[in-house]
């Protein structure tokens, strides 16, 4: 009887470990979402309801439990610049691909952290930077070569609008989420070529009440 009993114990205990490491990756995916990589390990045991030294156990430092969060949502990102760039149309192909990075980056201000960090991080997802910043070029190519962009516009741009779409998302979301998506029609309004139609702007502005709740909500946070 004690021989079964104690060829029982690692199996639980293997259970016990699989269990702990879900609950540190869901609140990790929970805190980088909200409050971006400043996030702390502490921060992520008292989240996971496990002890500090869980966490530590799991992952020797922060940046590899970023890069296993993450891991998927950099792959799928990859796999969107391919579709989109499979678009018959260039113009279609391109919306489409700021669309989707638009959609993912406002509400994930963790994964809008890690999406910029992939120039200048040689070893974490050097592989998928390999892959999405061709495609991403051979998109905007295309576009401005059927006279759909502006001649002189280049896929950095496009980077950059994505990255200042999400900061108008991060600042705005205390009082409406949807304003990031006036802003990517902006974007795209103001790269477009000469042929190409204007998009309706689909959400209205802040207010200035809006302005000052957003503003207040910023001040806060730095204070904690």
């Amino acid at each position: 009887m004690n021989h079964a009993t104690t060829g029982a114990q690692p199996r639980r205990l293997r259970a016990d470990a699989a269990r702990n490491h879900q609950r540190i990756i869901e609140a990790a995916q929970h805190l980088f979402a909200d409050r971006g990589l400043e996030t702390t390990l502490d921060d992520v045991a008292e989240r996971a309801g496990v002890g500090v030294g869980t966490v530590y156990r799991r992952f020797a430092n922060k940046k590899e439990l970023i890069a296993e969060v993450f891991e998927a949502s950099v792959t799928e990102f990859g796999s969107a610049a391919e579709a989109a760039a499979a678009h018959p149309d260039p113009w279609e192909a391109l919306v489409q691909f700021f669309e989707y990075a638009c959609t993912h980056l406002a509400a994930n201000r963790g994964f809008s952290e890690v999406m910029l960090e992939l120039e200048n991080d040689r070893e974490r997802f050097a592989l998928m930077r390999d892959r999405i910043k061709p495609t991403v070029a051979a998109i905007v190519d295309r576009a401005r070569a059927a006279g759909a962009l502006q001649p002189d516009i280049e896929a950095s741009d496009f980077f950059a609008l994505v990255h200042m779409v999400g900061a108008l998302a991060e600042f705005a979301k205390p009082v409406t989420a949807d304003l990031w998506q006036r802003y990517l029609a902006i974007g795209l309004n103001g790269v477009r070529g000469d042929t190409t139609p204007r998009r309706p702007l689909p959400v209205p502005p802040l207010t200035d009440e809006q302005v000052e709740q957003a503003k207040s909500h910023v001040c806060s946070g730095r204070k904690r």
